[in-house]
Protein backbone atom coordinates (compact mmCIF):
# COMPACT_ATOMS: atom_id res chain seq x y z
CA UNK A 1 0.00 0.00 0.00
CA UNK A 2 1.68 3.41 -1.03
CA UNK A 3 0.06 6.87 -0.49
CA UNK A 4 1.33 9.37 -3.35
CA UNK A 5 0.34 13.37 -2.40
CA UNK A 6 0.54 15.05 -5.32
CA UNK A 7 3.05 17.86 -5.99
CA UNK A 8 3.38 20.57 -8.25
CA UNK A 9 4.36 19.41 -12.04
CA UNK A 10 3.57 16.26 -10.90
CA UNK A 11 1.18 14.16 -13.99
CA UNK A 12 -0.57 10.71 -13.95
CA UNK A 13 1.75 9.74 -16.12
CA UNK A 14 4.63 9.87 -14.14
CA UNK A 15 2.89 8.29 -11.15
CA UNK A 16 1.92 5.52 -12.76
CA UNK A 17 5.76 4.81 -14.35
CA UNK A 18 7.11 5.53 -10.83
CA UNK A 19 4.62 3.21 -8.82
CA UNK A 20 4.29 0.88 -11.93
CA UNK A 21 0.71 1.05 -11.53
CA UNK A 22 -1.57 2.05 -14.77
CA UNK A 23 -3.07 5.20 -14.72
CA UNK A 24 -6.71 3.82 -15.85
CA UNK A 25 -6.31 1.89 -12.33
CA UNK A 26 -5.00 5.15 -9.98
CA UNK A 27 -8.05 7.04 -11.29
CA UNK A 28 -10.62 4.12 -11.08
CA UNK A 29 -9.26 3.55 -7.43
CA UNK A 30 -9.47 7.26 -6.79
CA UNK A 31 -12.54 8.25 -8.08
CA UNK A 32 -10.83 10.95 -10.19
CA UNK A 33 -13.18 12.03 -13.37
CA UNK A 34 -10.32 12.55 -15.44
CA UNK A 35 -7.17 10.87 -16.17
CA UNK A 36 -5.25 13.89 -17.03
CA UNK A 37 -6.40 16.25 -14.07
CA UNK A 38 -4.81 16.31 -10.41
CA UNK A 39 -3.94 19.39 -8.11
CA UNK A 40 -1.15 19.71 -5.82
CA UNK A 41 -2.20 18.36 -2.12
CA UNK A 42 -4.13 15.75 -3.69
CA UNK A 43 -3.92 12.42 -1.90
CA UNK A 44 -3.93 8.94 -3.89
CA UNK A 45 -4.19 5.80 -3.04
CA UNK A 46 -1.82 3.45 -4.81
CA UNK A 47 -2.48 -0.39 -4.58
CA UNK A 48 0.49 -2.58 -4.55
CA UNK A 49 1.89 -6.38 -3.39
CA UNK A 50 3.42 -5.15 -0.55
CA UNK A 51 2.73 -5.89 3.53
CA UNK A 52 -0.05 -3.94 4.92
CA UNK A 53 1.18 -2.49 8.04
CA UNK A 54 -0.73 -3.40 11.53
CA UNK A 55 -0.92 -1.09 14.11
CA UNK A 56 0.21 -2.28 17.81
CA UNK A 57 0.39 -0.87 21.05
CA UNK A 58 2.69 -2.74 23.48
CA UNK A 59 0.53 -4.81 26.56
CA UNK A 60 2.60 -5.89 29.82
CA UNK A 61 4.93 -9.02 28.76
CA UNK A 62 5.25 -8.81 25.21
CA UNK A 63 8.12 -9.42 23.04
CA UNK A 64 9.06 -8.65 19.64
CA UNK A 65 9.64 -11.98 19.03
CA UNK A 66 5.83 -13.18 19.99
CA UNK A 67 4.83 -10.34 18.07
CA UNK A 68 6.51 -11.60 15.30
CA UNK A 69 4.50 -15.00 15.83
CA UNK A 70 1.03 -13.59 16.85
CA UNK A 71 1.60 -11.52 13.35
CA UNK A 72 3.13 -14.13 11.19
CA UNK A 73 6.32 -11.79 10.38
CA UNK A 74 10.10 -11.55 11.58
CA UNK A 75 11.81 -9.88 14.38
CA UNK A 76 13.92 -8.24 11.52
CA UNK A 77 10.87 -6.82 9.73
CA UNK A 78 9.59 -5.49 13.31
CA UNK A 79 12.81 -3.76 13.66
CA UNK A 80 13.18 -2.17 10.09
CA UNK A 81 9.68 -0.71 10.37
CA UNK A 82 10.40 1.30 13.81
CA UNK A 83 13.43 2.45 13.37
CA UNK A 84 15.17 3.56 16.80
CA UNK A 85 13.36 1.04 18.39
CA UNK A 86 15.34 -0.92 21.75
CA UNK A 87 13.79 -5.05 21.57
CA UNK A 88 14.84 -5.24 25.29
CA UNK A 89 13.06 -2.05 26.44
CA UNK A 90 9.77 -2.52 25.05
CA UNK A 91 7.36 0.11 27.06
CA UNK A 92 3.69 -0.04 27.99
CA UNK A 93 1.64 1.97 25.67
CA UNK A 94 4.49 2.09 23.17
CA UNK A 95 3.02 2.39 19.80
CA UNK A 96 4.87 0.62 16.81
CA UNK A 97 3.92 -0.73 12.94
CA UNK A 98 4.12 -4.29 12.17
CA UNK A 99 4.15 -5.39 8.25
CA UNK A 100 2.01 -7.86 8.66
CA UNK A 101 0.35 -10.69 5.83
CA UNK A 102 -2.65 -10.86 9.02
CA UNK A 103 -5.08 -8.03 8.02
CA UNK A 104 -7.41 -6.31 10.57
CA UNK A 105 -10.56 -8.06 11.41
CA UNK A 106 -13.71 -5.64 12.18
CA UNK A 107 -17.30 -5.54 12.42
CA UNK A 108 -17.65 -2.77 9.53
CA UNK A 109 -21.92 -1.38 9.50
CA UNK A 110 -22.99 0.90 6.46
CA UNK A 111 -26.35 2.96 6.90
CA UNK A 112 -28.15 3.29 3.84
CA UNK A 113 -31.37 5.20 3.01
CA UNK A 114 -33.59 3.39 0.87
CA UNK A 115 -35.18 6.39 -1.34
CA UNK A 116 -33.44 4.82 -4.41
CA UNK A 117 -33.67 1.18 -3.47
CA UNK A 118 -32.55 0.23 -6.80
CA UNK A 119 -29.28 2.34 -6.10
CA UNK A 120 -29.27 0.81 -2.77
CA UNK A 121 -28.97 -2.79 -4.23
CA UNK A 122 -26.63 -2.21 -5.95
CA UNK A 123 -24.13 -0.80 -3.83
CA UNK A 124 -24.80 -3.92 -1.47
CA UNK A 125 -23.93 -5.99 -4.26
CA UNK A 126 -20.70 -4.22 -4.80
CA UNK A 127 -19.73 -3.93 -1.21
CA UNK A 128 -20.94 -7.22 0.37
CA UNK A 129 -17.84 -8.78 1.25
CA UNK A 130 -17.00 -5.30 3.02
CA UNK A 131 -20.00 -5.29 5.37
CA UNK A 132 -20.84 -7.26 8.67
CA UNK A 133 -24.35 -5.16 8.82
CA UNK A 134 -26.51 -3.16 7.11
CA UNK A 135 -28.83 -0.19 9.04
CA UNK A 136 -31.62 0.76 6.99
CA UNK A 137 -32.81 4.03 7.79
CA UNK A 138 -36.39 3.97 7.01
CA UNK A 139 -38.10 4.13 10.36
CA UNK A 140 -39.33 7.02 12.68
CA UNK A 141 -42.61 6.55 15.43
CA UNK A 142 -45.54 8.67 16.41
CA UNK A 143 -46.09 10.78 19.80
CA UNK A 144 -47.49 8.13 21.49
CA UNK A 145 -44.11 5.66 20.31
CA UNK A 146 -45.91 3.43 17.77
CA UNK A 147 -43.33 2.72 15.08
CA UNK A 148 -43.87 2.94 11.58
CA UNK A 149 -42.09 2.67 8.13
CA UNK A 150 -41.63 5.78 5.37
CA UNK A 151 -39.53 4.03 2.72
CA UNK A 152 -39.94 0.78 1.36
CA UNK A 153 -37.27 -1.56 2.31
CA UNK A 154 -38.36 -5.57 2.13
CA UNK A 155 -35.57 -5.89 -1.28
CA UNK A 156 -33.07 -4.48 0.85
CA UNK A 157 -33.43 -6.63 3.64
CA UNK A 158 -34.10 -9.60 1.33
CA UNK A 159 -30.86 -8.57 -1.11
CA UNK A 160 -29.08 -7.96 2.61
CA UNK A 161 -29.55 -11.84 3.62
CA UNK A 162 -28.81 -13.16 0.12
CA UNK A 163 -25.55 -11.13 0.81
CA UNK A 164 -24.67 -12.58 3.63
CA UNK A 165 -24.97 -9.29 5.47
CA UNK A 166 -26.92 -9.14 8.76
CA UNK A 167 -29.88 -6.27 8.13
CA UNK A 168 -31.13 -4.30 11.00
CA UNK A 169 -34.18 -1.99 11.47
CA UNK A 170 -33.13 1.58 12.11
CA UNK A 171 -35.31 4.45 13.49
CA UNK A 172 -34.96 7.43 14.28
CA UNK A 173 -36.66 10.10 16.21
CA UNK A 174 -37.24 12.12 13.23
CA UNK A 175 -39.47 14.43 12.23
CA UNK A 176 -39.98 17.38 9.47
CA UNK A 177 -36.23 16.55 8.05
CA UNK A 178 -34.75 17.12 11.53
CA UNK A 179 -34.49 15.56 14.80
CA UNK A 180 -37.09 16.43 17.35
CA UNK A 181 -36.00 16.28 21.04
CA UNK A 182 -39.67 17.15 21.66
CA UNK A 183 -41.27 13.71 19.97
CA UNK A 184 -38.23 11.31 21.77
CA UNK A 185 -38.60 13.00 25.44
CA UNK A 186 -42.31 12.95 25.08
CA UNK A 187 -42.68 9.22 24.23
CA UNK A 188 -39.00 8.43 26.88
CA UNK A 189 -40.81 9.91 30.22
CA UNK A 190 -44.30 8.68 29.79
CA UNK A 191 -44.30 4.89 30.63
CA UNK A 192 -47.26 3.01 28.37
CA UNK A 193 -45.44 5.23 25.04
CA UNK A 194 -42.59 3.76 25.58
CA UNK A 195 -43.83 0.10 26.34
CA UNK A 196 -45.58 1.03 22.97
CA UNK A 197 -42.09 1.37 21.38
CA UNK A 198 -40.42 -1.09 22.35
CA UNK A 199 -43.13 -3.76 21.39
CA UNK A 200 -43.68 -2.09 17.89
CA UNK A 201 -39.99 -1.91 16.80
CA UNK A 202 -39.72 -5.40 18.01
CA UNK A 203 -42.68 -6.09 15.98
CA UNK A 204 -41.97 -4.26 12.94
CA UNK A 205 -38.20 -5.98 13.32
CA UNK A 206 -39.35 -9.88 12.91
CA UNK A 207 -42.60 -8.85 10.38
CA UNK A 208 -40.24 -7.35 7.98
CA UNK A 209 -37.27 -10.33 8.58
CA UNK A 210 -34.80 -8.22 9.96
CA UNK A 211 -32.31 -9.63 12.49
CA UNK A 212 -31.82 -6.63 15.15
CA UNK A 213 -32.28 -3.44 15.52
CA UNK A 214 -30.22 0.17 15.17
CA UNK A 215 -31.42 2.96 17.57
CA UNK A 216 -30.80 6.58 16.53
CA UNK A 217 -32.35 8.43 19.01
CA UNK A 218 -30.36 12.12 19.35
CA UNK A 219 -30.53 14.93 21.43
CA UNK A 220 -32.73 13.37 23.55
CA UNK A 221 -33.04 15.69 26.78
CA UNK A 222 -31.20 15.23 29.35
CA UNK A 223 -34.13 14.64 32.25
CA UNK A 224 -34.90 11.38 30.28
CA UNK A 225 -31.35 10.22 30.63
CA UNK A 226 -32.83 7.09 32.81
CA UNK A 227 -35.99 6.81 31.21
CA UNK A 228 -33.79 6.01 27.48
CA UNK A 229 -31.80 3.24 29.75
CA UNK A 230 -35.52 1.56 30.78
CA UNK A 231 -36.21 1.92 26.90
CA UNK A 232 -32.88 0.29 25.65
CA UNK A 233 -33.60 -2.33 29.19
CA UNK A 234 -37.61 -2.75 27.69
CA UNK A 235 -36.41 -3.38 24.20
CA UNK A 236 -33.66 -5.70 24.22
CA UNK A 237 -36.32 -7.67 26.46
CA UNK A 238 -38.41 -7.51 23.54
CA UNK A 239 -36.18 -8.40 21.02
CA UNK A 240 -34.85 -11.38 22.61
CA UNK A 241 -32.10 -12.72 20.57
CA UNK A 242 -32.16 -10.15 17.74
CA UNK A 243 -29.59 -7.49 18.10
CA UNK A 244 -29.83 -4.04 19.41
CA UNK A 245 -27.23 -1.83 18.07
CA UNK A 246 -27.42 1.94 19.85
CA UNK A 247 -25.67 5.30 18.03
CA UNK A 248 -24.64 7.57 20.75
CA UNK A 249 -23.28 11.17 20.08
CA UNK A 250 -19.47 11.59 20.90
CA UNK A 251 -18.30 13.00 24.04
CA UNK A 252 -14.76 12.81 25.98
CA UNK A 253 -16.87 12.92 29.41
CA UNK A 254 -20.07 12.69 30.97
CA UNK A 255 -21.93 15.42 31.57
CA UNK A 256 -25.33 14.86 32.46
CA UNK A 257 -26.98 17.84 32.08
CA UNK A 258 -25.50 18.99 28.55
CA UNK A 259 -28.14 19.32 26.06
CA UNK A 260 -26.65 16.99 23.30
CA UNK A 261 -24.56 14.74 25.38
CA UNK A 262 -26.24 14.49 28.60
CA UNK A 263 -29.01 11.38 28.24
CA UNK A 264 -26.03 9.51 26.79
CA UNK A 265 -24.99 7.19 29.87
CA UNK A 266 -22.43 5.12 28.22
CA UNK A 267 -21.63 2.93 30.70
CA UNK A 268 -25.34 1.39 31.40
CA UNK A 269 -25.83 1.62 27.70
CA UNK A 270 -22.92 -0.70 26.85
CA UNK A 271 -24.36 -2.78 29.66
CA UNK A 272 -27.67 -3.41 27.52
CA UNK A 273 -26.67 -3.45 24.43
CA UNK A 274 -25.01 -5.63 21.74
CA UNK A 275 -22.81 -3.02 20.06
CA UNK A 276 -23.00 0.47 20.66
CA UNK A 277 -21.37 3.27 18.12
CA UNK A 278 -20.29 6.25 18.95
CA UNK A 279 -20.88 8.72 16.52
CA UNK A 280 -17.27 10.13 15.74
CA UNK A 281 -18.58 12.33 13.25
CA UNK A 282 -19.43 16.34 12.80
CA UNK A 283 -17.03 17.85 15.03
CA UNK A 284 -17.56 20.33 11.90
CA UNK A 285 -21.20 20.36 11.99
CA UNK A 286 -23.93 21.55 9.81
CA UNK A 287 -24.37 25.33 10.27
CA UNK A 288 -21.16 25.63 12.60
CA UNK A 289 -18.08 27.78 11.17
CA UNK A 290 -15.45 25.55 8.95
CA UNK A 291 -13.83 23.35 11.23
CA UNK A 292 -12.58 19.10 9.71
CA UNK A 293 -15.43 16.36 9.70
CA UNK A 294 -13.52 14.38 12.30
CA UNK A 295 -10.34 14.96 13.17
CA UNK A 296 -7.93 12.26 14.53
CA UNK A 297 -6.83 13.94 17.99
CA UNK A 298 -10.85 14.50 18.52
CA UNK A 299 -11.51 10.90 17.67
CA UNK A 300 -8.70 9.42 19.97
CA UNK A 301 -9.99 11.73 23.00
CA UNK A 302 -13.47 10.16 22.56
CA UNK A 303 -12.07 6.55 21.79
CA UNK A 304 -9.87 7.28 24.97
CA UNK A 305 -13.23 7.88 26.84
CA UNK A 306 -15.38 5.34 25.45
CA UNK A 307 -12.94 2.35 26.38
CA UNK A 308 -13.32 3.04 30.21
CA UNK A 309 -16.86 2.53 30.19
CA UNK A 310 -17.97 0.31 27.08
CA UNK A 311 -16.39 -3.07 26.78
CA UNK A 312 -13.83 -2.76 23.39
CA UNK A 313 -15.76 -6.31 21.48
CA UNK A 314 -19.20 -3.91 21.60
CA UNK A 315 -17.64 -0.78 20.35
CA UNK A 316 -17.54 0.82 16.88
CA UNK A 317 -16.83 4.35 16.15
CA UNK A 318 -18.14 6.21 13.03
CA UNK A 319 -16.23 7.04 9.58
CA UNK A 320 -18.39 9.61 7.41
CA UNK A 321 -18.07 9.46 4.11
CA UNK A 322 -19.07 13.08 3.05
CA UNK A 323 -17.20 16.27 3.58
CA UNK A 324 -18.90 19.49 4.03
CA UNK A 325 -18.44 22.70 1.61
CA UNK A 326 -19.56 26.21 3.85
CA UNK A 327 -20.20 29.43 2.69
CA UNK A 328 -17.87 31.28 5.44
CA UNK A 329 -19.65 34.48 6.12
CA UNK A 330 -22.59 32.88 6.70
CA UNK A 331 -22.09 29.16 7.73
CA UNK A 332 -24.60 27.53 5.04
CA UNK A 333 -23.30 23.97 4.54
CA UNK A 334 -23.26 21.60 2.05
CA UNK A 335 -23.24 18.31 2.05
CA UNK A 336 -20.64 16.06 -0.70
CA UNK A 337 -19.37 12.77 -0.79
CA UNK A 338 -15.51 12.75 -0.12
CA UNK A 339 -15.48 11.68 -4.03
CA UNK A 340 -17.10 14.78 -5.30
CA UNK A 341 -15.34 17.29 -2.79
CA UNK A 342 -12.33 15.78 -4.12
CA UNK A 343 -13.29 16.23 -7.35
CA UNK A 344 -14.39 19.92 -6.94
CA UNK A 345 -11.06 20.72 -5.99
CA UNK A 346 -9.47 19.27 -9.05
CA UNK A 347 -12.20 21.02 -11.80
CA UNK A 348 -11.80 24.40 -9.98
CA UNK A 349 -8.05 23.91 -9.73
CA UNK A 350 -7.47 24.87 -6.29
CA UNK A 351 -4.61 23.50 -4.35
CA UNK A 352 -5.83 20.64 -1.29
CA UNK A 353 -4.35 21.88 2.01
CA UNK A 354 -3.83 19.03 4.71
CA UNK A 355 -4.02 19.55 8.53
CA UNK A 356 -1.39 17.65 10.02
CA UNK A 357 -3.19 17.65 13.66
CA UNK A 358 -6.31 17.06 12.32
CA UNK A 359 -5.02 14.59 9.79
CA UNK A 360 -7.70 15.70 7.51
CA UNK A 361 -7.82 17.78 3.80
CA UNK A 362 -9.60 20.96 3.41
CA UNK A 363 -9.49 23.69 0.38
CA UNK A 364 -10.48 27.00 0.24
CA UNK A 365 -12.37 28.31 -3.48
CA UNK A 366 -14.26 31.74 -4.11
CA UNK A 367 -17.67 31.33 -6.19
CA UNK A 368 -18.24 34.98 -6.90
CA UNK A 369 -17.74 37.39 -3.91
CA UNK A 370 -18.32 34.07 -1.55
CA UNK A 371 -15.45 32.66 -0.17
CA UNK A 372 -16.03 28.47 0.24
CA UNK A 373 -14.15 26.68 2.40
CA UNK A 374 -14.26 22.64 2.01
CA UNK A 375 -13.41 20.14 4.55
CA UNK A 376 -13.80 16.11 3.72
CA UNK A 377 -11.92 13.06 4.15
CA UNK A 378 -9.53 11.35 1.88
CA UNK A 379 -7.14 8.18 2.36
CA UNK A 380 -4.83 9.51 4.78
CA UNK A 381 -7.78 10.72 7.23
CA UNK A 382 -9.25 7.09 6.53
CA UNK A 383 -6.12 5.14 7.49
CA UNK A 384 -5.16 6.88 10.58
CA UNK A 385 -8.76 6.23 11.81
CA UNK A 386 -8.37 2.58 11.36
CA UNK A 387 -5.10 2.48 12.69
CA UNK A 388 -7.16 3.82 15.90
CA UNK A 389 -9.09 0.79 15.43
CA UNK A 390 -6.42 -1.21 15.41
CA UNK A 391 -4.49 0.39 18.43
CA UNK A 392 -7.26 0.34 20.70
CA UNK A 393 -8.48 -3.07 19.50
CA UNK A 394 -12.65 -1.85 19.29
CA UNK A 395 -15.30 -3.87 17.60
CA UNK A 396 -15.52 -1.86 14.34
CA UNK A 397 -16.89 1.16 12.65
CA UNK A 398 -19.91 2.60 10.88
CA UNK A 399 -20.22 4.30 7.65
CA UNK A 400 -22.32 7.52 6.87
CA UNK A 401 -23.49 6.38 4.45
CA UNK A 402 -23.17 4.00 1.53
CA UNK A 403 -24.59 5.91 -0.57
CA UNK A 404 -22.00 8.26 -0.61
CA UNK A 405 -19.16 7.54 -3.28
CA UNK A 406 -15.77 7.02 -1.19
CA UNK A 407 -13.89 4.90 -3.55
CA UNK A 408 -10.32 4.98 -1.84
CA UNK A 409 -12.20 3.96 1.28
CA UNK A 410 -13.16 0.74 -0.17
CA UNK A 411 -10.09 0.41 -1.76
CA UNK A 412 -8.11 0.28 1.20
CA UNK A 413 -10.72 -1.86 2.89
CA UNK A 414 -10.17 -4.72 0.29
CA UNK A 415 -6.51 -4.65 0.66
CA UNK A 416 -5.98 -4.57 4.69
CA UNK A 417 -9.21 -5.02 6.23
CA UNK A 418 -11.16 -8.44 6.79
CA UNK A 419 -15.22 -7.44 7.72
CA UNK A 420 -16.48 -10.12 10.38
CA UNK A 421 -19.31 -12.27 8.93
CA UNK A 422 -21.43 -13.15 12.01
CA UNK A 423 -24.91 -14.72 12.70
CA UNK A 424 -26.98 -15.11 15.49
Amino acid sequence: MAVHVVKRGDSLWAISRRFGVSISMIAEVNGLQSASSIVPGLSLYIPDNLLQSRYYSINAGDTLWQLARRFITSVPAILTANPGIDPNRLSIGQRIVIPSPVKMEIATLGFVIPSSPQAVLGELGRLAEHLTYVAVVAYTFTDEGYAYVELEDRAIVDRSKQLDIIPLLMIRNYRNGNFSPELVGKVLENPNYRRNLALSIANLARQRGYEGVSIDFEFIPPAQRSDFITFLQELKLALGALILHVNVHAKTEDIPTNPIIGAYDYRAIGDVSDIVAVMTIDYGYPGGPPDPIAPVWWVEQIIRYAVTQITRNKLQIAFPLYGYDKTVRTNLTRALSVQAAQNLAISIGVDIQFDARAQSPWYRYWRGSEEHVVWFEDIRSFIEKYRLIDIYQIYGTTYWQLNLAAPQNWAYVADNINAMKVRN
